[in-house]
């Protein structure tokens, strides 16, 4: 899987304690090796996740290895995102996107939690 720094890895068995359970807003990369649009959007990612540390937490799943997740949240094509709050996915966005896009969307989805740019 491709890392990002400061994106951690969410797995089938650990999915419901990281994320669902979470005490901070999650944007959740449903994520694959293979894709090159993931690999385009890691470093956004890290960015992220270092400069809105105390306000999203930011993780990945890997498509092949967990398909539990997957399949439970109907997830069909990488890079998905979905930001989940307190337990729920209240967003849901396909395909790579800039940085500044992707706080937007955030802000949008999150308006409380995520610091306007």
């Amino acid at each position: 899987m491709i890392h990002a720094e400061g994106v951690a890895e969410v797995t089938d068995t650990t999915f419901d304690t990281e994320v669902l359970g979470a005490g901070l807003p999650v944007l959740v990369e449903f994520t694959a090796d293979w894709c090159g649009p993931c690999r385009q959007l890691a470093p956004v990612l890290g960015a992220i996740a270092r400069e809105e540390a105390e306000r999203v937490k930011i993780v990945q799943i890997d498509v092949d290895h967990n398909p539990g997740v997957t399949s439970r949240y109907a997830v069909l094509s990488t890079p998905t995102l979905m930001v989940f709050q307190d337990g729920e996915p209240v967003r849901s966005m396909v395909g790579a996107r800039p940085k500044r896009r992707l706080l937007q969307e955030l802000e949008e989805a999150l308006p409380a939690a995520v610091s306007r740019r």
